[in-house]
């Protein structure tokens, strides 16, 4: 047990010390950060959104320098293919004057992808995503290659209803176990912004953490328990977003077209481990669950066009789902 609370405690200093060296390039959005940072040491990949000039690519660039691991970058275009993605077969010729085809292999084979602006591309190309962040493999031919870990997409967006952009498909939306949304900086953080950006500011980071670092972190926070009245209350949550199930209420089941799948209630629970670690707890709680619930779900709900129409969002349906779902089932029976 001692040496488990000592490892658990080598998190929680390594985790602030990467939020650290983030914050030496990266001007607030702390949400954003430990959001990210969390879908990191779940094993998860993350979406960014937000109006440009926020500081999202910086944020995946900073952290790719932050952690030890191979950084790729794949810029979004109308044009962009899969093949530019994945990579694709080539012809090439031996010193004997024999030639045979091989694999070159496409940005997706890197660590840490910054799928940058992923809703400039076609539907067709962005799918070339899918195989990848489901299997962590990639299939050309019929070859399978095996992408290295630790293995994170970070994909930033501008909002949909801005020009020049796809809307992401369900399956790939799914694929991410969060989608966090990058607001505006106040006041004060648009001033230091200015300052570093304007004035002689130059600071270099360390790197904090390597792969066989993370990969165990990504081993001990599973280790947290949950609690069987825990996790029913989460699966309650979920159910709650479906506006078929019985006992859906009446926002739900007039602005939501299709809700939350079960990959949503695994990014709540993986998610609300991390936090509970971060914490200091080796068990989930209800509040952990609650925090972590808007960035895990908001993507998964989709809703209808009367929604669209009345300018309802699937963040403000969940806070009314988080209200009126109770901590603990009227059935007993089930949370056991």
């Amino acid at each position: 047990m001692a040496d488990l609370e000592a490892r658990f405690a080598e998190f929680r200093e390594e985790f602030r010390r990467v939020r650290a060296e983030v914050a030496k390039i990266l001007v607030g959005q702390d949400e954003v950060v430990l959001h990210t940072l969390v879908a990191l040491f779940a094993g998860g990949h993350c979406l960014l959104e937000g109006v440009p000039g926020l500081g999202k690519t910086l944020l995946v660039r900073t952290l790719a320098r932050v952690l030890d691991l191979e950084y790729s970058r794949i810029q979004f275009t109308p044009d962009l293919m899969p093949a530019d993605i994945i990579g694709t077969r080539l012809v090439v010729e031996s010193d004997a004057g024999r030639r045979s085809f091989e694999f070159q292999r496409g940005p997706i084979f890197g660590q840490i992808v910054l799928a940058d602006e992923v809703n400039r591309a076609t539907p067709k190309t962005q799918s070339a995503l899918l195989e990848a962040m489901q299997e962590h493999s990639v299939t050309v031919g019929r070859e399978s290659h095996v992408l290295r870990e630790p293995f994170l997409v970070l994909a930033t967006q501008n909002p949909l209803e801005m020009d020049g952009t796809y809307p992401l498909p369900e399956a790939q939306l799914d694929r991410f176990i969060f989608k966090v949304n990058v607001p505006f900086p106040n006041r004060e953080e648009l001033s230091e912004v200015l300052a570093r950006t304007t004035d002689a500011y130059h600071v270099e980071v360390a790197k904090v953490l390597d792969g066989p670092q993370i990969i165990a972190f990504q081993e001990l926070v599973r280790q947290v328990i949950v609690a069987p009245h825990v996790r029913d209350y989460a699966v309650r949550v979920l159910l709650a977003t479906h506006p078929d199930q019985p006992g859906a209420s009446d926002p739900v089941r007039r602005f939501v077209r299709y809700g939350g799948s079960p990959r949503g209630v695994q990014a709540m629970l993986l998610g609300a481990k991390i936090l509970a670690a971060l914490d200091g707890r080796y068990n989930v709680g209800f509040d952990d669950l609650r925090r972590i619930a808007p960035p895990a779900l908001r993507h998964r709900m989709i809703l209808n066009f009367e929604a669209e129409a009345e300018g309802q969002t699937s963040d403000a349906l969940l806070r009314t789902i988080l209200e009126e779902v109770p901590e603990l089932a009227r059935d007993a029976s089930l949370a056991s």
